[in-house]
């Protein structure tokens, strides 16, 4: 890459590295001292960011592959002055829009609004269409909401100059509200991990680890999905991105060793979906909800490792019943882990190690952590690299060079940063709107007036809402919708804000997985060659249990309120229920079928008491009969349970890269 590089120093790639490391720069500096604060940071930094997505874009293909290639060039043109346009205004008049001329600002000031508000219009049209349209129905009903024959949408209506403004140089909604400016703060600081581990290969790495720990057992296999998900998913915080990288490999290894294309591809999903919610990256709505909640990020994330820890243990326990299931009980070869892929993995743990001590122990601020981490991280990784490449003349880096890795983490980040910027910023313009017509006040008052009736009802309703959300919308725009919507009814009626924002949080990741959309399990069933309804139908059977999670912070809500050892107390007996739900649903306690069905209906009944009766000791109290009933259920499982599937010859190959490359880009980046 940096030969290519040399030979033609004009190129687009050399353009994105030159402006990815001004970012960067930019980006490092205020991590370190925070000048000028987030809002200015954002007034100059977007866009830039904007204009590295358009060049990311641009490179994937023409924008407007309907028009000429000469058009297009002069397209881009027209975009890029857009953007240097808007950074030359706001380098120069930032203090004056921002203080001196709020309400009242000048033409020049409404035209840069205006080319910023059409610019990222159309970049979400291309990137994001289903928030460019309901973008475009907000707008016309912003203007003309008085023509509203139903009263709940009526509102007076407001002017054009009013949406623009509100959605540009205000600067507190909109493009560069407060949803930007965590783009390019805290979420930025953090993606730094995740590209400097892409940039020097540790995922993949971590993988192929991860492979081996799984054991010599056939029905281990598939728990190398669950090992590897979890690993990635501490940094991707993206249930499409970890379906992307650890499906392309899990998913034709799982299919060889006998598990059916469906199965395989749900059991990755259902994986994957946990870099929703797997510390220290949680997606977006963590980063959204210590901001929400006005408290460090790293009171969300220690509460996360409960939620987490839930979810890959009852996942895995789910996984083993049903590959025990399907698969025979035979020996297979373990494979070999090259020691370079063992270095890279230990590093990376050990810098998720030090970014808890940083922010747990050591009580250092985020974004000084997760730049700090990220420079362990990497000058770990460097010095691993230098070591196999120049001392031991390693083939696995044979055709690798460090500027070449360098330049790869710097390209992720940028790519990342700026795609996730382009997001936030459109559902910045949402949000706006909805507040200047006050849709979120009335929506309130509506869930508030249900709750007065039964509080169980609200929270039914507040869920049906989350997954119409969900349905058509990522689950960062669902988690935000959600927040502003469902959380200030729940808390009025007094249910902890940490319960109803981790309610909503957990209603973002369900809306991933749900029908009719999910492109977690689109990219997984297309890596696994199956039915995209059929492992989608199979992932939502195997994440039931943990969807119950969902509902059951209400009552088991010490996990989530106080950290410490109620909390502990009450994610073990959330764990215990949930893995009891999983093993009435996929395992075999008897031979026949009607003594079978009522045992798991009685273990069905006592974990359901564990989950939701809302006394603790009670609950705990059941939650020690029920685990022995799911140890000895387990014993019986392993005896008893068909093993279908015949022993047949593998070899482990890696994924292509061409599809895998194609997945990203489907994947569309999303963290």
């Amino acid at each position: 890459m940096t030969a290519g590089r040399l030979k033609n120093p004009f190129s687009l790639n050399n353009l994105i590295l030159v402006f990815a490391l001004i970012q960067f720069v930019w980006l490092a500096w205020y991590f370190y001292t925070g000048r000028g604060g987030p809002q200015e940071l954002v007034a100059h930094v977007l866009p830039i960011a904007l204009t590295l997505q358009i060049f990311f874009m641009y490179r994937e293909g023409y924008l407007y592959k309907w028009l000429p290639p000469r058009v297009n060039d002069a397209i881009i043109i027209v975009y890029v002055a857009i953007c240097a346009y808007a950074f030359w205004h706001f380098w120069w008049e930032f203090e004056e829009i921002a203080i001196y001329r709020q309400g009242s600002y000048t033409q020049q000031d409404f035209i840069v609004g205006l080319l910023m508000f059409l610019l990222v219009m159309e970049l979400s049209r291309l990137a994001h269409p289903v928030l460019f349209w309901i973008n475009i129905i907000l707008v016309f009903y912003t203007l003309w909401g008085y023509l509203s024959p139903l009263d709940f949408f009526w509102h007076p209506g407001t002017s054009f100059y009013r949406i623009v403004t509100s959605s540009t140089v205000e600067l507190s909604t909109g493009i560069y509200g407060i949803y930007g400016q965590l783009a390019l703060t805290l979420i930025a600081a953090f993606l730094l991990l995740a590209a400097t581990a892409r940039g020097f290969g540790a995922q993949a790495a971590m993988i192929n680890v991860m492979r081996r720990l799984a054991g010599r057992s056939r029905q281990m296999v598939p728990q190398t999905a669950v090992m590897g998900s979890l690993s990635v998913g501490m940094i991707s915080g993206s249930g499409s991105a970890n379906a992307v990288v650890v499906g392309s490999i899990t998913i034709p290894l799982m299919k060889r060793y006998g598990l059916p294309g469906t199965v395989a591809g749900a059991v990755e999903t259902a994986a994957s979906m946990g870099g929703l919610i797997m510390p220290p990256m949680m997606g977006v709505g963590a980063f959204l909800m210590s901001e929400f909640l006005g408290v460090p990020y790293w009171d969300v994330v220690i509460r996360g490792f409960s939620l987490a820890f839930v979810y890959y243990m009852s996942l895995a326990f789910a996984v083993y019943l049903i590959c025990a299931r399907l698969l025979p009980h035979d020996t297979i070869a373990a494979p070999k882990v090259p020691l370079y892929d063992q270095i890279k993995t230990s590093i990376f743990f050990i810098a998720v190690a030090f970014l808890i001590v940083l922010m747990g122990v050591w009580g250092i601020g985020e974004l000084l952590a997760a730049i700090y981490t990220a420079g362990f991280m990497f000058a770990l990784l460097a010095a691993a690299f230098l070591y196999f490449k120049h001392v031991l003349h390693d083939p696995l880096v044979k055709d690798e060079t460090l500027l070449g890795n360098i330049a790869l983490s710097l390209e992720t980040h940028a790519d990342m940063t700026s795609y996730l910027t382009l997001l936030l910023a459109t559902l910045g313009i949402m949000i706006g709107l909805f507040t200047v017509t006050g849709f979120i006040n009335r929506m309130g008052a509506m869930l508030l007036d249900l709750g007065a009736w039964n509080i169980m009802a609200m929270v039914f309703m507040a869920y049906i809402f989350g997954w119409l959300v969900g349905a058509g919308l990522p689950p960062t725009a669902t988690y935000i919708i959600g927040a502003v919507v469902i959380v200030q009814p729940l808390v009025s009626l007094g249910v902890n804000p940490w319960v109803a924002h981790f309610f909503v949080f957990l209603l973002s990741v369900w809306g991933e997985l749900s029908p009719p959309t999910s492109l977690t399990a689109a990219v997984s069933a297309r890596i696994a060659d199956a039915s995209f309804m059929m492992t989608m139908w199979e992932a939502l059977k195997i994440c039931l249990p943990i969807t119950l999670m969902t509902f059951a912070i209400f009552t088991r809500s010490e996990m989530i309120i106080t950290p410490g050892w109620l909390q502990i107390t009450n994610t073990i007996a959330m764990t215990i229920g949930t893995c009891g739900i999983a093993y009435a649903m996929f395992g075999r306690i008897h031979p026949q079928t009607a003594i079978d069905i009522v045992a798991r209906i009685g273990i069905a009944a006592m974990s359901a008491f564990v989950l939701f009766y809302p006394q603790d000791m009670a609950a705990l109290a059941v939650s020690l009969p029920l685990l022995v009933a799911i140890v000895f259920g387990l014993w019986r499982h392993s005896i008893i349970a068909p093993r279908g599937a015949k022993a047949i010859a593998v070899h482990d190959e890696a994924a292509n890269p061409d599809e895998l490359a194609t997945l990203v880009s489907e994947a569309k980046r999303e963290v």
